[in-house]
């Protein structure tokens, strides 16, 4: 049997997680007795959802609330998983599902958390006016890479087959470039950073924020569904555990309504929030 390079990063994040467990192992059992939980997000607005949002309505009831902080894509579900943590926020339902299933854990969506649309930007243009040959820097999990070709589609700049799969749509699926396009692919912590050297570089919401970038400089934003806003997920056994319903509670308070239109102003509101929208207009 070979030993792929993403077998490598996986068993690197996983020794990672063993490590992080080491250290959060105490706070983990306190979570079982309902006073300590510990939340995993990546850097950027999703923990600072949790922080600004979510913590303080849990520490209202009882709850000491840490939340660890993460720069990839791998580590928060091992973490949780190995019961490093208690719920992470961070990831669609189509990255949850293909990651658990690939590497057979027991994770479950709680709900879903206003979500930071992926978008594309640019240093050197202040146009979409795209020029032959122009570099496109695009997320290289397939599941991302899926949503930045849609985007494309939709901004006129391929064509991609009929009968493709939206939600895995890869650079085999496109039909037409006739702009001979440069597609790059870049892990997504990075792609800020792509700017520098690209003509455009998509960049998912929660990276480009945690970097400086604002959802208004976009020249495109996707139009978010609920394929792919982000959510809370937790270990399949905990789902009808007491402290797992208040973490729900919290996040379909209008408190954190009020947080979001406050704080996360761009950001696509959940179908709770919208119900509660409603309601207050009526």
């Amino acid at each position: 049997m070979s030993f792929t390079r993403r077998d490598l990063v996986a068993s690197l994040a996983f020794t990672a997680t063993l490590a992080l467990a080491a250290v959060l192992s105490p706070a983990h059992a306190q979570a079982q007795d309902k006073k300590e939980l510990v939340f995993g997000a990546t850097a950027g607005p999703y923990a600072d959802q949790i922080k600004l949002g979510i913590k303080p309505l849990l520490e209202k009831k009882g709850y000491r609330v840490k939340v660890v902080e993460f720069n990839d894509y791998i580590q928060p579900n091992f973490a949780l998983a190995q019961g490093a943590l208690d719920a992470n926020a961070f990831q669609h339902i189509v990255y949850l599902t293909k990651f658990a299933t690939e590497n057979k854990l027991a994770l479950s969506e709680l709900l879903k958390v206003p979500t930071a649309p992926i978008a594309i930007y640019s240093k050197r243009h202040r146009t979409l006016d795209v020029k032959e040959g122009a570099t496109v820097a695009l997320p290289n999990d397939p599941t991302n890479a899926a949503r930045a070709l849609l985007v494309l589609q939709e901004i006129g700049w391929l064509k991609l087959r009929e009968g493709y799969d939206p939600i895995r749509a890869s650079e085999k699926d496109v039909a037409q470039n006739p702009n001979k396009l440069k597609l790059i692919p870049i892990e997504a912590a990075q792609l800020p950073r792509s700017l520098d050297d690209t003509d455009y570089s998509f960049v998912n919401g929660n990276f480009a924020l945690a970097s400086g970038l604002k959802l208004t400089e976009a020249l495109a934003l996707e139009k978010t569904g609920p394929t792919y806003q982000n959510l809370v997920a937790i270990r399949t056994e905990d789902k009808d555990k007491p402290w797992v319903k208040d973490i729900a509670e919290a996040y379909r308070s209008r408190e954190f309504l009020a947080v979001t239109e406050q704080k996360f102003a761009g950001f696509v509101k959940t179908d709770y929030q919208q119900a509660l929208q409603a309601g207050a207009a009526k």
